[in-house]
């Protein structure tokens, strides 16, 4: 296919990307045909993987808010994927318009569509970096002069961290963010996981990893608390994504006991 004119040079629009798959999955406009393919055999397999990824978005915005409403007054998304409607930035400075954000994510169509739409927000902005060397994706993060380490910082490793292999060491990889962020940091967290349906687990991981190149991890909840090492759970710990202070009937795009991902929200004493 021909590369569409929103893609940045160099763009491989043959290979999928978790980030343009789950813009897909959301009905976003920034993917390739290789990530509808993807996105579609995964629809295929688990019909209600759409609601997963709603569920997941929703999720976000709620900790976000509870972020914001703690006191946090900068937030670091890493793994951002594709900025969709109810952007990070949108539902934090909704809220108090001096809040800083930074995007960062390995996709360049993910930076680049979100560089179009952060121009002319000075309290915004978006990098590429990898998460599986986050001593050099901290050190991008300071030369934004976005992120004031020295104050608390609100990390979001949304639907991100199951992207990373056992050898990847995710939560070594979470170790190092804690160290870099002062007391009063809070850390937000969805993975996708195996501990309540493991079949459909199987069935999604293989599928990514044998169509798709897209590597998928689904962790038991063992695995996934393990993240949390080190941070003070707040309530109501780990539990299914919409089970995590729902706001109101709208949050429940998965029905409690099915979901394919658990979230919590930590802090930094």
């Amino acid at each position: 296919m021909d590369r569409p004119a929103w893609a940045p040079e160099g763009v491989d629009v043959h290979r999928a990307s978790p980030a343009r798959m789950y813009d897909a999955l959301l009905g976003g406009s920034h993917n390739f045909e290789v990530d509808r393919q993807a996105a579609a055999m995964g629809k295929q397999l688990v019909p209600d993987l759409p609601r997963l990824a709603l569920s997941n978005r929703a999720f976000l915005r709620r900790a976000v808010r509870h972020l914001v409403d703690a006191g946090i007054t900068q937030l670091l998304d890493i793994g951002s994927g594709i900025p969709t409607a109810g952007n990070v930035h949108e539902i934090a400075q909704d809220i108090d318009p001096a809040v800083t954000v930074l995007y960062v994510d390995i996709d360049p169509v993910a930076v680049a569509h979100a560089g179009a739409i952060l121009a002319g927000n000075d309290r915004a902005g978006a990098i590429e970096a990898d998460l599986r060397r986050p001593d050099e994706l901290l050190a991008k993060v300071r030369e934004t002069g976005l992120i004031d380490f020295e104050r608390p910082v609100g990390l979001l490793l949304v639907a991100v961290l199951h992207l990373l292999a056992d050898e990847d060491r995710p939560v070594e990889r979470v170790a190092v963010l804690r160290e870099a962020v002062v007391a009063g940091s809070h850390v937000a967290i969805s993975h996708l996981t195996s501990e309540l349906r493991p079949e459909d687990a199987d069935r999604l991981g293989a599928s990514a990893a044998g169509s798709s190149r897209v590597g998928i991890h689904f962790r038991p909840r063992a695995g996934i608390e393990a993240m949390f090492e080190g941070w003070e759970l707040v309530e109501p710990g780990v539990v299914e994504l919409p089970l995590w202070r729902p706001e109101s009937e709208r949050d429940q795009h998965e029905t409690p006991g099915r979901s394919l991902g658990l979230a919590g929200v930590g802090r930094k004493g």
